[in-house]
């Protein structure tokens, strides 16, 4: 049976060969990250259906406190330590350590809770947006505060 080429259908921003340099990555504030945190969209549109890959900067010290997403995520390690525990409280006791190159899965709608606890991290997270992002509780949900509210 001969082969009838047909157009190929591409995902979001991979219809052409490119490549990302590290001192192009543009790192923005993320509304639902607290202050420090940035996130940096490198393929694709988070906010709509379709595959992402976005990195996502966290500076030493910050806690991301208890939330959710509604989308499946693969979290690679770009550098430091990444620390991650699951629950729906955060308990420093319960992160757990994983150095450059750890491959984490996390299933949708799974509690889960980050520290940079040992400095600055850098993670790469691949998904299937659009891009969801629920706190547990409202208190720690900075896109429900003002600049000068700091409950």
């Amino acid at each position: 049976m001969p082969r009838q080429d047909l157009p190929r259908q591409h995902q979001p921003d991979e219809d052409r060969f490119r490549a990302i340099l590290p001192e192009d990555v543009a790192w923005q504030p993320f509304p639902a990250f607290p202050a420090g945190a940035r996130l940096a969209v490198m393929v694709g549109h988070p906010s709509e259906p379709g595959p992402y890959l976005v990195r996502v900067k966290v500076p030493g010290g910050t806690k991301l406190m208890p939330h959710k997403h509604p989308e499946d995520r693969i979290y690679t390690v770009m550098s430091g330590v990444f620390y991650i525990g699951l629950g729906e409280r955060f308990d420093g006791d319960k992160v757990k350590a994983y150095p450059p190159g750890s491959v984490i899965v996390l299933p949708g709608d799974t509690w889960h809770f980050h520290w940079a606890k040992s400095g600055e991290y850098v993670t790469q997270v691949s998904a299937i947006g659009p891009l969801g992002l629920e706190y547990h509780d409202d208190v720690d949900d900075p896109r429900l505060h003002t600049a000068g509210d700091k409950r």
